[in-house]
């Protein structure tokens, strides 16, 4: 156990406490390889896991504490903005949502253990208006659950984790770069991905709120398609709801042919409802997308209906 000795000896766990901090407020840093180490280090010092239990638990409630008070103060404004930066913004709010409409509060239990979700829960939970003492007492437990862990498996491997710190000091500069090479070629091909589905998305075309109005009045069969994921308190007038994580042919049985269908959601980019229109249009229907989504359809001044 050498080297992690030594790694601590010179870092300390502040130094972790610091990486966790900025993982969970949105930097791309190593939290969970960190908590493996911690947990193999306690292995060969008494008392030191109780330290790190705490002091890594400690850090991470601060930062969601933090994003708790910026979804309490802006809404799904800091939704919109951690998911313009997110590498899949596409399910970005909409999948948080659907976690917490069937979960509830258990989201922030499982939020650190899901990609994606242990940033975006604390903001969303501010968003839907949970209780302030409600959230920290849920998000105290997770946050528990996922540093108590993370030591206990550093604790249980720890010979073959110091085993591998071993073997890639050996590499030196090489495991280093090795280790960036992989991480690159990963951001490399999401970033891809992500551009050649926008790309994708934005060839269906798209309606402004004043067209679509006028489309109703002209008698044009017009029927709205939801694809919110989370509680819905109103919906635009006449709305069906398509959920995106299970579509198939009972999702649209008996929905008219010959309708002119208008997707929307109230997602960046409008992505989740250009990708219902997409599967929409393969399913043989007519379907284009509100721009802007519901929030666009209010900013006109159009009317909407309790759900």
């Amino acid at each position: 156990m050498d080297l992690i000795t030594e790694l601590f000896s010179r870092h300390g766990l502040l130094a972790v406490a610091v990486a966790v901090l900025l993982h969970q407020l949105g930097a791309p840093l190593p939290s969970t390889p960190l908590l493996l180490l911690l947990g193999a280090e306690s292995a060969s010092r008494d008392g030191f896991a109780l330290r790190a239990f705490g002091t890594v638990t400690g850090a991470a409630m601060v930062a969601n504490a933090l994003w708790f008070w910026a979804g309490r103060r802006l809404g799904r404004r800091v939704l919109a903005a951690l998911c313009r930066i997110s590498i899949s913004p596409d399910s970005c709010v909409r999948q948080n949502e659907v976690s917490f409409a069937r979960r509830g509060v258990l989201t922030l239990l499982i939020a650190k253990f899901v990609p994606g979700l242990s940033m975006l829960a604390p903001p969303l939970a501010g968003a839907l208006g949970m209780s302030t003492g409600r959230f920290l007492a849920w998000n105290l437990l997770g946050s528990a659950l996922w540093t108590g862990a993370g030591l206990a498996a550093g604790w249980a491997f720890h010979a073959q984790i110091d085993a591998l710190l071993r073997e890639l000091s050996q590499l030196g500069s090489a495991a280093i770069a090795l280790g960036v090479a992989v991480v690159a070629a990963y951001l490399g091909w999401r970033l891809w991905r992500r551009s050649a589905v926008r790309r994708e998305l934005n060839r269906l075309e798209r309606l402004d709120p004043a067209e679509v109005a006028a489309l109703r009045q002209q008698g044009c069969q017009v029927i709205f398609v939801d694809v919110r994921g989370g509680p819905r308190d109103s919906r635009l007038p006449g709305a069906r709801h398509l959920d995106l994580g299970a579509l198939g042919g009972p999702a649209v049985a008996g929905w008219p042919p010959e309708a002119e269908f208008v997707t929307y959601c109230a997602c960046p980019n409008d992505v989740s409802a250009a990708r219902a229109a997409q599967w929409l249009k393969a399913q043989g229907y007519q379907a284009r997308v509100l721009r802007g989504g519901i929030d666009a359809w209010q900013q006109a001044g159009l009317s909407l209906e309790a759900v």
